[in-house]
């Protein structure tokens, strides 16, 4: 008889390597280390969101409430010939522009400060603009003085003589002669989303901050417009 074939062993195999398995401690682990991390990143970004949402009033909410209450008491005397403006319903610190006299000494709208302005923005090109010259003219008249004041900025970018010579034309008698060149306080302006066309006007409380703004031209010396002017000036 034949002896029985033995049986083959199982060789080892030496070309395979396996990794040990990672014990369930050091899997908890790391499940534990990303799930700390997970909620650090949902803590700070909720933090960001409630700071964004309750972050402090900036300057013009604190300066520039009163101006909001001014235009809030005038609105309704907004009609007729002046019932184009729009009052201001949340504070806005109008830029403090920059701009030269008669003799070209370099101005601010802080000048100002402590008096109720009339801001017109107008240019010899713009014919609503020359319609309303008169009218700005005769308000200065009747009502400027230490606190109200007409501030009517030519933006003419060339031939300087050209303003002038039109205001003597149509005998503008009360009014400072305001110049700007460059056109920059428009532009500055519209960056603002307070102007759009010419004539431009912002009513400007004594504290640097808008009551109201205008565009297009109006008859501001009417009685509308003088009771609009003498309500926005009188203190509160």
């Amino acid at each position: 008889m034949k002896p029985a074939p033995e049986s083959k062993k199982p060789q080892p195999n030496t070309t395979a390597v396996t990794e040990p398995p990672v014990p369930l401690l050091q899997k908890i682990g790391r499940w534990r280390l990303l799930s700390t991390a997970a909620a650090l990143v949902i803590v700070i970004v909720s933090a960001g969101i409630y700071g964004i949402a309750h972050r402090p009033s900036n300057q013009a909410d604190a300066v520039c409430g009163g101006a909001v209450n001014t235009a809030k008491r005038i609105a309704p005397l907004v009609r007729g010939e002046v019932a184009a403006l729009a009052v201001a319903h949340s504070p806005f610190r109008v830029p403090d522009l920059g701009f030269k006299d008669a003799k070209g000494r370099d101005l601010k709208l802080s000048d100002w400060r402590g008096r109720t302005v009339l801001l017109n923005l107008w240019a010899t090109w713009c014919v609503p603009c020359r319609r309303e010259m008169p009218a700005l003219d005769a308000l200065q008249a009747l009502l400027g003085g230490a606190d109200f004041d007409v501030v009517a900025v030519n933006i003419d970018t060339r031939d300087p003589q050209k303003p002038l010579a039109f205001l003597k034309d149509v005998a503008i008698a009360h009014l400072a002669y305001y110049s700007d060149p460059s056109a920059r306080v428009f532009e500055e302006l519209k960056t603002a989303g307070k102007a759009f066309g010419m004539p431009t006007t912002v009513i400007v409380d004594p504290s640097g901050c808008e009551i109201g703004t205008m565009a297009g031209p109006a008859e501001w010396a009417s009685d509308d417009g003088v009771k609009i002017i003498s309500a926005a000036r009188a203190r509160r």
